[in-house]
């Protein structure tokens, strides 16, 4: 689609590989707290919502304290447990070289989306960066999304959001931009087929296949 200039990416699950760090980290806390409880498969429904959210379900009266105990686990074994997916550092780049504007939108806090960037070599090629504590209602609410468009100086009309969960694809419906969803979300394709969004990425490369980006370039 030639009429799309701008790519607003979740990073989580979708540009790099996190998922054994938050499954790992929701473990740890609810394993403090609730004694084998909660099995690995459990937690899946916790990865996506903001960590108020789902803790505030947990246990409203300690859901600070929980965070905090999640957080500091994450941040401690973070460059041990995060990699990246194939294809996404060549792809990223080569939609810089073709002059897309790109940005981040995120649920975690800005220290910890750049540590992940800077952790897989994409810092350099992100021109806006919107997380979770540079807003007042995350995704799906289309204020992180506007907040990143506003930014680039772009419309809804010519953006793509892409993302590992429904929250990226309803942000990316309530913004009025077109939506992608990738097909190895830990929630899985059919999950994520469910919200109906524009594309369904089976690799990170087919974005160019979409943009029409071939071997002379933009």
């Amino acid at each position: 689609m030639k009429n799309l200039t701008t790519l607003l990416f979740d990073l989580d699950g979708t540009l790099i590989n996190t998922n054994e760090l938050i499954i790992s980290s929701f473990l740890h806390t609810l394993h403090h707290y609730y004694p084998n409880r909660y099995k690995r498969e459990d937690v899946y429904p916790f990865m996506g919502p903001t960590l108020v959210e789902t803790f505030s379900n947990i246990d409203p009266e300690r859901t600070e304290e929980m965070v905090q105990r999640y957080r500091a686990y994450n941040l401690a074994n973070h460059d041990a447990l995060v990699t990246q997916f194939d294809g996404v550092f060549e792809t990223v780049r080569t939609l810089k070289e073709n002059d897309y504007k790109l940005a981040i939108v995120s649920t975690k806090m800005r220290d910890t989306v750049i540590k992940g960037l800077k952790l897989t070599n994409l810092y350099p090629f992100f021109d806006v960066i919107v997380a979770l504590d540079d807003v007042k209602h995350p995704k799906p609410h289309p204020e992180p999304l506007q907040k990143a468009l506003n930014a680039l100086g772009s419309k809804p009309e010519e953006a793509l959001m892409i993302g590992d969960n429904y929250h990226d694809i309803n942000g990316g419906k309530n913004a009025g931009t077109k939506t992608a969803g990738v097909s190895w979300s830990v929630k899985g394709k059919e999950f994520l087929q469910s919200f109906h969004p524009d594309y369904m990425l089976d690799s990170m490369a087919d974005l160019l296949d979409i943009l029409e980006i071939g071997t002379a370039g933009r």
